[in-house]
């Protein structure tokens, strides 16, 4: 169980953005894709456990401070680190190997978040600003990796969206940081020093007014209109503008974003909301247009 627990399989769910660029295409239920869509997401997974473990290899000692990492597989001594480090080297193996099975152009991108995410916690993370903005980054990647793989064009629209939501997260989940910094007086991460709450709140503030124009903007492009054969696509905002507001509210009423994974598996607003919005688009793309109560 606690081998298991070391390879973060809950995380596994940000790989389901792997299925963003198939599902805007209307392309979603072609089986032959969805096949190999799901190799991908195995071999996408298993890169991103690998570098999990490594993560969590080079953090023993800071993780054994913190209140809530201390119970980790190998900061809590469950796992040995040589156990740790067998298992990274099996879960990059058949992660990589998978990847060339899927297509040599989907390896080359999971390449590129492997070495990304491998520097990133062999050091980078430690320097401030540039450590969200490689885990934005490697959401951006999933998003080329799952176009590749289903043979789907990525829109500049899409691309631009997923690193800004992305970098939000990143802030309030660094946000998360600098409280536990204020009430334990201990620095849970190095690049936390280049962090306080006024900045933290500023740059949420900010990414939050960008991430609602810019999709308004998507939204109301004729492009997008002609594409998806409505121009009534806005009405998705809705959904965008609500969950967003409840993540600020989770982040500045509760102080509670230090794992966006978890407020995505146990927040039922947000749940509600991404629900909404996905049911929306599926109503849009999937339905013949004279069914569509968007028409």
């Amino acid at each position: 169980m606690q081998y298991l627990k070391l390879l973060r399989p809950h995380h596994w769910v940000k790989n389901l953005f792997l299925f963003i660029p198939l599902f805007f295409a209307g392309e979603l239920f072609y089986l032959s894709t969805i096949g190999h869509l799901l190799a991908a997401f195995f071999a996408f997974s298993l890169t991103a456990s690998s570098i999990y473990i490594i993560n969590d290899y080079k953090d023993i000692e800071a993780d054994r401070a913190h209140p809530v990492k201390s119970k980790r597989p190998l900061a809590s001594g469950a796992v040995s680190p040589t156990a740790g480090l067998v298992l990274f080297v099996v879960c990059m193996i058949i992660g990589l190997g998978l990847a060339w099975y899927v297509k040599p152009k989907f390896l080359f991108v999971v390449g590129i978040y492997f070495i990304l995410n491998l520097l990133y916690s062999l050091g980078l993370k430690n320097i401030s600003i540039l450590d969200i903005i490689i885990l934005s980054i490697g959401f951006v990647l999933r998003i080329k990796a799952g176009g590749i793989a289903s043979g789907t064009a990525v829109s500049s629209w899409l691309i631009v969206m997923v690193f800004l939501l992305a970098l939000f997260m990143a802030v309030a989940k660094r946000r998360d940081d600098v409280i536990i910094k204020q009430v334990s007086g201990q620095e849970m991460r190095k690049a936390a020093k280049g962090y306080n709450m006024d900045f933290m709140n500023v740059t949420l503030a900010l990414l939050s007014a960008v991430i609602i124009v810019c999709y308004l903007m998507y939204t109301l492009d004729p492009v997008t209109m002609l594409r998806f054969g409505t121009h009534r696509l806005f009405y998705t905002t809705l959904f965008v503008i609500a969950g967003l507001l409840r993540y600020l509210q989770i982040t500045y009423v509760e102080n509670n974003t230090g794992s966006p994974t978890k407020i995505l598996y146990k927040d039922r607003f947000i749940q509600l909301t991404i629900a909404l919005w996905i049911l929306s688009f599926y109503v849009i793309i999937y339905l013949p247009a004279n069914k569509s109560f968007f028409n």
